[in-house]
């Protein structure tokens, strides 16, 4: 088993890696730069280690976080998301040096994160993909030649691309044309890298990702559905686990899609195979190479802890359970509650968090690593927490979610917290009728009040109270 554990990011994610370790008897190694110097992953891992003061360069850092694993003995390093966690070069420098990297081989990272050859892999394995390009596009005389072959509307997408970034959608020939080379510009500046792609735009579809897990033995097992259909430009606000949208045979065809597409690339580790659905035709999307964000309401509703599985299989360890051992439990929730100002475009909103009371109670989970008095930098991501809630039917799981917003206080930042409890009392949502267009569609409710709950006028006077005792 492995023994220490380097983890190569901050924030939630490396809290509840930290976690997971101290469940199975691991140390746990945390880095940061200087604005995470007092951040909680920092205070909860058994050792933690400065990168300087650079506020990125130190967890965009390959070698640099490699040499230290070594230097402080960790025989694994665990990625997290984001930062370098589908980083090919990054698996391949722990292969290099024996640090067993908790997620799948380079070659894998490499081969999934460069869209058109996953795309190719799922079209060899027979995992249906949506009609676009075989290849990269040469220029884009080529992209509107072939969009005229498949149809409009088409999206245009960079090659390494990922997380929302680096894709237009053209409805027309104009269109195409105008975003062609700002595509190309994202994604240069973005991923260092100016190759891209075009597939046909499935127009308002449901977007089905399913969670896998896969051992060096061979055995892939897949943990069901997360429907991520609740979402702005791209960027998940709201995810759901299982669909309520779907029915028996879309869910056991869905899920076996998935373990085909895992054992066609030979996956290893924790990973999600991202699916539209429209209609009854499924397109394979893309592949998500690391944790997700969201694998915590696959953990509520099969009770199989996630990370723990990934420290098991970095291990030489075989999966803990066989398909038939998974099954699953009511219905799960996760808002991302982010620093951000949804009537004002969603603008990030960083700054001190003077005041923070987690939600609890029956069904509710909160992941997170703030506290108050915690400066939220606006260096990295705006998300403050994730809170996951869980009952036995889509009715009490959407009661619950309203509950647990309601009992949440976060004050000192905006967030987008009121704005999930509109999109909860919409009678659409709460029939489960919903798909990719339903955010904007629904612009009416961005009309909430932001009228103060009786806690913050209470925090308010205290503090003013103080402060004229203090003068």
């Amino acid at each position: 088993m492995i023994k220490k554990v380097l983890i190569a990011n901050r924030g939630e994610i490396a809290v509840r890696i930290i976690r997971a370790c101290a469940e199975t008897g691991i140390r746990s190694v945390a880095i940061y730069t200087e604005p995470d110097r007092y951040a909680l992953h920092v205070k909860r891992a058994d050792e933690a280690y400065s990168l300087g003061e650079d506020p990125l360069a130190g967890y965009l850092d390959p070698q640099c976080i490699v040499n230290l694993a070594l230097e402080t003995g960790c025989d694994a390093i665990h990625p997290g998301y984001g930062f370098l966690s589908e980083n090919a070069e990054f698996a391949r420098l722990c292969e290099q040096q024996g640090i067993a990297f908790i997620g799948p081989k380079s070659s894998v990272i490499h081969n999934m994160g460069d869209k058109t050859q996953a795309r190719d892999s799922m079209r060899a394995a027979g995992v249906p993909i949506t009609p676009g390009s075989e290849g990269n596009l040469a220029d884009v005389e080529e992209a509107l030649k072939l969009a005229d072959e498949i149809g409009y509307p088409i999206m245009v997408k960079a090659t390494s691309g990922g997380g929302g970034r680096g894709i237009r959608r053209c409805d027309t020939p104009q269109e195409l044309k105008l975003q062609y080379p700002r595509v190309i510009s994202e994604a240069t500046k973005a991923f260092g890298s100016a190759e891209v792609f075009m597939e046909k735009c499935i127009v308002n579809p449901r977007h089905i990702e399913v969670q896998i897990l896969a051992d060096s033995q061979g055995n892939v097992i897949h943990l069901y559905e997360r429907d991520c259909s609740i979402q702005r430009r791209n960027q998940k606000l709201i995810e759901i686990a299982p669909s309520p949208q779907l029915t028996p045979e879309q869910r056991q065809y869905i899920g076996g899609l998935a373990v085909k597409a895992a054992e066609a690339v030979g996956y290893e580790n924790a990973g999600t195979v991202e699916f539209l659905l429209t209609g009854n035709q499924v397109y394979f999307m893309e592949m998500n190479t690391r944790v997700q964000v969201e694998h915590t309401i696959t953990e509520q509703i099969t009770g199989v802890d996630i990370v723990r599985e990934q420290l098991r299989i970095a291990s030489g360890l075989p999966l803990s359970y066989r398909q038939e051992d998974i099954s699953y439990r009511g219905y799960a929730l996760q808002f991302r509650i982010n620093a951000e100002d949804p009537k004002n475009d969603f603008l990030p909103s960083f700054g001190r968090i003077s005041h923070y009371y987690a939600p609890g109670g029956p069904g509710v989970r909160v992941d997170t690593a703030i506290y108050t008095g915690y400066e939220i930098p606006p260096y990295y991501d705006s998300m403050c927490l994730k809170l996951v809630v869980w009952a036995l039917t889509w009715e009490e799981v959407v009661a619950r979610g309203q509950r647990a917003l309601d009992d949440m206080r976060l004050h000192g930042v905006k967030t987008t917290a009121n704005y999930y409890q509109q999109i909860l009392q919409h009678p659409d949502f709460q029939a489960a009728n919903f798909n990719t267009s339903f955010v904007p569609d629904h612009p009416e409710l961005l009309n909430y009040s932001d009228k103060r709950h009786p806690s913050q006028i209470a925090l308010a006077v205290a503090a003013a109270v103080a402060a004229y005792a203090g003068w």
